[in-house]
Order: C-alpha cells, then structure tokens, then sequence
C-alpha cells in the first residue's frame, strides 16, 4: 500500500470508492464514552476516496509542508487482476519552493477492503499480501499486523528493493475520538536511515471521519509532521 510516508521519501532524503457503515456504531455525542472505531471505513477514507491533507515540520530551521491529494481512479488491471485503484499526488515545498512531486496509485478491492499493491512514477512496483482482514469495527487498544509488502524496481519483478510489513492500532484520544495509527516495519522516511519505523496516524469519530492527522518517523532521531 503505498502510504503518505513512502511519498515523502525524496525531500527527507535531503532528509494505499464505499463501503457498507454497521448502523450499530455509536455515533459521536459530547459526553458519550465511545469504546469501538470503523477501521475500514477509516481507512477507505483516507487511501482510496478523494482526501487531501497538508503537513508540516521544521528541518533545519526550515519549514517543509507536504500536500497530498488522493483520486479515486475507478476500475483496473493490476498483477492480473480485477481491481479498483486511486491516485495519489504529494508536493513537497521547502519554504513555499516546490522540491519535489511524486504520483502513485493504490491497488485493491472492496468488501473487503483488501490492498493489492502499488506503482509510483519512479517505476516501483509492489505487490502486497494481506496477512490479515482490516476489521470493519475495532476496540480501543487493538491492533494488528495486516500486510506484508514486496517491492520491486518496476514491474518486471527482478530486483526486489525492500520488503516490510504494517500494523495497525487504536488509542484513544478523547471520549469520542481515537488516533488511527499505520505503523511501517522499516523506516520508510529516511533512505538513508531505513533502521527504524515509521507511524502515520489519524484521528478519527465514531463514523470514520479524518479529523486530523501526523506522522513520525523514528530512526538517529525523530521528525513529526503535523497537519496545518
């Protein structure tokens, strides 16, 4: 699945459509203690409906903003198969100057959702397996490893140039909100610091809407992004 932390590869270098809701979840009320979260929804919400977010941190004194915007791209072929796919375009500036813009796309299918993989312009071709179902209703305080991911130079799959895995958890962050957390098994941030991890994380209600969002990388040292 091809995350928001894989799109900011090349600036740190200087440093993954609908769903069926289960009318039983809890809707949020200010002072109702909400104890179950969507995943799936949450997730269709930020890898494959239209979504944009914008973050930012200070390297070096240096304000560096990341806008992501994601397309839903309908009906297609990937790895032989049937599937639906969205685009995703991340810009990166460093003190209002673009540095960078990458495009990619998610593979997967729906009910349930299930991710297949991705392409970026640099020619990278991954293809992922889905070790386990992202459930449709969590707790607070699950979590779970869902996906192992192969990627390759390109679609050929002769050079394989990296393999990790994502898990997934719940906290929670007030009585009606928690934090959606995606954390990579290797640091998918820093080239050149791959020996750490990498979390992205968004806070969601109780129907799976994306309330706000960050992402840390930790490895030497660690970065947050903040949304704006």
């Amino acid at each position: 699945m091809k995350t928001l932390v894989l799109c900011m590869l090349a600036v740190l270098s200087l440093s993954a459509c609908t769903t069926g809701m289960n009318n039983s979840v809890v809707m949020n009320t200010p002072n109702k203690v909400v104890t179950h979260y969507p995943v799936e929804t949450a997730m269709l919400n930020v890898y494959t409906r239209a979504y944009s977010d914008q973050l930012y941190t200070l390297i070096d004194e240096e304000l560096v903003v990341i806008n992501t915007k994601v397309t839903p791209k309908g009906a297609m072929i990937f790895n032989n198969k049937q599937v639906q796919g969205a685009e995703m375009v991340t810009t990166t500036t460093v003190n209002d100057q673009v540095v960078d813009k990458s495009v990619g796309s998610n593979y997967f299918t729906l009910e349930p959702l299930v991710f297949h993989g991705f392409t970026s312009d640099v020619g990278e071709y991954s293809i992922a397996t889905q070790t386990k179902t992202i459930p449709k209703i969590a707790s607070i305080d699950d979590s779970s490893t869902y996906l192992t991911e192969q990627v390759y130079s390109d679609s050929s799959k002769r050079k394989k140039i990296k393999t990790y895995t994502q898990t997934w958890s719940l906290k929670r962050e007030s009585n009606n909100t928690a934090w959606l957390c995606i954390e990579s098994s290797e640091n998918l941030l820093l080239s050149y610091d791959p020996d750490g991890t990498s979390t992205e994380c968004y806070k969601i209600n109780a129907r799976g809407d994306i309330l706000d969002s960050n992402v840390t990388m930790n490895g030497d040292e660690t970065i947050l992004f903040n949304s704006m």
